[in-house]
């Protein structure tokens, strides 16, 4: 049984920066797409940044390129978000996300994801 689960979510003022965690379990195969979305209220689920495990590839959402960063502990079995430089309008809830296939594609869009974790909430003060 797949499961995901996210944590690290917090509170932190504007320009701070946090680590969310994202620890996968259940797989058969190392090779899967790992990403994190976002959802503030009111709010479509947004895509933040996607890692390849098999190639290290990454891809970010324009809105967090140079302040996010994505990446892997194979012996954990866990993908990281480092945020920093956060901004108010990064408050959301965040998921970790992932699908079990070698290619990830060009794009990055929650109908491309199977396996969802629960969300953790980030909040931004000003």
């Amino acid at each position: 049984q797949v499961q995901l689960a996210e944590s690290g979510g917090g509170s932190v003022q504007a320009g701070g920066s946090l680590r969310l965690s994202c620890a996968a379990s259940g797989f058969s195969d190392s090779r899967r797409c790992m990403a994190w979305f976002r959802q503030a209220p009111g709010k479509e689920r947004e895509p933040v940044a996607r890692l390849t495990t098999s190639t290290y590839q990454r891809y970010y959402a324009d809105s967090v390129k140079g302040r996010f960063t994505i990446s892997q502990d194979d012996a954990r079995n866990t993908v990281y978000l480092q945020m920093t430089n956060l901004k108010p309008e990064d408050t959301a809830k965040y998921y970790c996300a992932s699908e079990p296939r070698a290619n990830c594609g060009t794009r990055l869009s929650v109908d491309q994801y199977t396996y969802w974790g629960q969300g953790t909430q980030v909040t931004v003060s000003s």
